[in-house]
């Protein structure tokens, strides 16, 4: 049995005991040798021979499944699995899991950072000190204001605890949301629109998908509040890039908060000139907490799969 182990904090060295026990389970371990997300040939060139996978957030397509014939399971580090096709794995009789709220508390914490940075200018305020430069800027508040978050899922009823404690007054959107948690913890469920005219912080927390794809676009911007600040700690592709960079330079979006990218690594992005804008390398799930918990559930998901029993975190 061959195993292809890609996720950056479950290499060679970074010893947990998820990976002792994956290594006791199957002594045949490949790991990631790029410390970057694996995509195309240099991915099917480390997984073709391999039995099981776990996945980091890597590009697994169809064309690379297809390529390799013995895999029959794969494991995503993460609660996120926009990445892999699953119903080509399906087809293919390959079994495809996911380690859903593992991460969910560093997810909404690195969110609700990200907010607060915002709101008070922190990483521009930062480099100017550092520069030499005294600069007086007049941020604003969270406490008693609106957040509006879409996605109430398990990250983010977590950001919604978070933002209980600043007395926000909080909505929510969300196509499967649950009402009578809604009721129990007072939070509004409303409708996408109401959320974006009303919220003077919005948080994003959804799987991309088809529906989900570029879901914050002009239209959406245009009914925000003026100066509303945003925050995406979910998937890129989930904002229209471009057009948010149109709406923070008019003044229309008061900050924007990134920790996920439509092209990841995103390079030179235009984003990164304006001051009100911070950015995280796709970091919500990197405390010790998370990743202990990650790679706990990632291995005994993928050891169940390739056992045959059952595995109640299957998303195909």
């Amino acid at each position: 049995m061959k195993i292809l182990v890609t996720p950056t904090s479950m290499q060679p060295g970074k010893y947990s005991e998820a990976l002792k026990k994956l290594s006791d389970y199957c002594s045949n371990l490949v790991f990631n040798p790029t410390g970057k997300p694996l995509e195309g040939n240099i991915l099917t060139g480390l997984l073709k021979d391999c039995d099981g996978y776990l996945a980091g957030l890597d590009s697994v397509t169809k064309e690379v499944l297809e390529r390799c014939p013995k895999l029959r399971a794969v494991s995503r580090y993460g609660a996120g699995y926009d990445r892999v096709d699953t119903k080509a794995a399906r087809s293919l009789g390959i079994s495809v899991s996911n380690t859903p709220g593992a991460n969910a508390q560093a997810v909404a914490e690195l969110a609700f950072g990200m907010l607060l940075s915002l709101a008070r200018n922190i990483p521009y305020l930062h480099e100017e000190t550092r520069n030499g430069k005294w600069i007086r800027s007049t941020g604003t508040e969270l406490f008693g204001k609106t957040i509006g978050i879409i996605g109430l899922g398990a990250i983010g009823k977590k950001l919604a605890r978070c933002c209980g404690g600043f007395n926000m007054r909080i909505l929510a959107y969300d196509p499967y949301i649950q009402e009578d948690y809604c009721k129990k913890h007072g939070i509004e469920s409303v409708s996408f629109h109401t959320l974006l005219r009303e919220s003077d912080f919005i948080t994003l927390h959804l799987p991309l998908n088809e529906s989900t794809y570029h879901i914050i676009d002009a239209e959406a911007f245009q009914n925000m509040k003026h100066s509303a600040i945003l925050v995406n700690a979910s998937r890129g592709g989930i904002i229209d890039e471009e057009t948010a960079y149109h709406a923070l330079t008019a003044g229309k979006l008061g900050g924007l908060g990134l920790d996920a990218f439509e092209k990841e690594p995103p390079e030179a992005s235009v984003l990164f000139k304006l001051p009100n804008v911070i950015a995280t390398p796709h970091a919500g799930a990197h405390t010790q907490e998370a990743a202990k918990a990650m790679a706990d559930m990632a291995v005994d998901n993928l050891i169940q799969m390739l056992e045959g029993g059952r595995c109640g975190y299957i998303v195909n």
